[in-house]
């Protein structure tokens, strides 16, 4: 039997890249940066810094700091390199506000949240892409996949 785990990794991996209007692209930009702006604390961008837990990540929350990786989120799908910055940043807020770790579990809590505020199905689409099946596929192959928007 095929774990939910495999199911959504292979929905990325063989799933075609979705086509993302330049209208929705910008939408989704501005709406990130809109959450973006709303966090509590300070953001660091690295080139080479990852959380090995969740728990150390809320750590630092916690003490009103978080890094983000420049290259995580780098992706077609953004009209600026900064819109990913911003959407991992937001992104690993969800995960302390819901106190979710980097499982798939986890992946899928912290999406919800998120994709509780987005303002369009079309901007949904996008996030689950990138959080849910991006991340399956990330923890299935044990290493980043190539980036894309795949939409079910």
């Amino acid at each position: 039997m095929t774990s939910k785990l495999e199911t959504l990794a292979q929905l990325y991996l063989e799933g075609e890249p979705a086509q993302v209007s330049e209208q929705a692209k910008q939408e989704f930009c501005n709406w990130m940066m809109g959450e973006f702006q709303q966090l509590p604390f300070a953001v660091q961008a690295s080139n080479d810094m990852e959380y090995a837990t969740a728990t150390d990540m809320f750590d630092d929350i916690q003490k009103h700091h978080l890094w983000v990786s420049l290259e995580d989120y780098a992706g077609e799908v953004y009209p600026k390199q900064f819109c990913g910055f911003a959407l991992l940043a937001v992104h690993d807020y969800d995960h302390y506000k819901t106190d979710s770790d980097f499982s798939l579990d986890g992946e899928v809590a912290a999406y919800r949240k998120l994709a509780s505020r987005a303002p369009s199905l079309q901007i949904q689409k996008i996030l689950y892409s990138e959080l849910v099946l991006k991340s399956a596929a990330h923890l299935y192959l044990d290493h980043k996949p190539e980036a894309k928007v795949v939409f079910l």
